[in-house]
């Protein structure tokens, strides 16, 4: 079940970026190249700077060209420094694997040449289409967090679902244990004190529906509330689509 819940998600993350790019196939092969469904967790959390120190050692500029993309696609009021933040780091992307093609040719390693002939292709890409791709990156990556962040609340209203039906659970089975500690105890009682013990657990038992009557309706009412909550999420995500469509 898990896993068709993860392939349903990548199929809907696939086809909202398809939507973004439209006809546009070589801005979706690019992109499809770029984004995360998850940026929180898959993009590193260092500051750009620092991630472009270390690209320059290493000469692998990959996280620092995630980041900038996904800091650009945050600020959009930035376009132009981004764009050129980008283009640097992609011309330098480039620039290291031709050196790197350059060597393996020579080691004749065909599968791996057609590789880096790819992505060197779509770095030229990124450098001729930068504002495009930072635009449909915006787009793709607010609607992905937001649809996180409704998930994430979700899974919130639902663990606090299984604690309520737990602490049910458990009230029930202390008010059971009650009755029959009462009960065991009534049988050594003389008639007088019986009856008046009767009495009060009848009470308790009143009392006790009451809590019970209560606590269902504290119930009917979350469910309530998260009925409208996910029907406005729906209305969100509905009116999202539209606005992008009608852009």
């Amino acid at each position: 079940m898990w896993e068709k819940k993860e392939e349903k998600k990548e199929q809907k993350e696939e086809d909202l970026l398809k939507e973004l790019c439209g006809n546009d196939a070589k801005l979706y092969h690019c992109l499809s190249s770029f984004l995360y469904m998850h940026p929180l967790e898959a993009i590193s959390k260092k500051d750009l700077d620092i991630l472009t120190e270390e690209a320059e050692k290493s000469g692998d500029f990959e996280p620092a060209l995630d980041k900038a993309i996904f800091e650009a696609a945050q600020n959009p009021g930035e376009m132009g420094r981004y764009i050129k933040v980008i283009q640097n780091l992609a011309s330098k992307t480039i620039h290291a694997t031709e050196q790197k093609k350059e060597k393996v040719e020579k080691e004749g390693l065909a599968d791996y040449v057609a590789s880096l002939r790819g992505r060197i292709e779509n770095q030229k890409f990124m450098v001729e289409r930068t504002e495009d791709i930072i635009n449909v990156a915006s787009k793709f990556y607010n609607e992905t967090l937001m649809e996180l962040g409704e998930h994430e609340r979700r899974e919130a209203r639902a663990e606090e679902r299984r604690k309520a039906e737990g602490e049910e659970s458990r009230i029930r089975g202390q008010e059971k244990e009650v009755r029959e500690t009462r009960k065991r105890e009534r049988r050594g009682m003389g008639r007088k004190e019986k009856r008046k013990a009767e009495k009060q657990d009848k009470r308790e038992e009143l009392a006790a529906e009451e809590r019970k009557e209560a606590r269902g309706e504290e119930r009917k009412e979350a469910e309530a509330q998260e009925r409208r909550t996910e029907e406005l999420e729906k209305t969100g995500r509905e009116a999202r689509k539209k606005e992008r469509r009608g852009n």
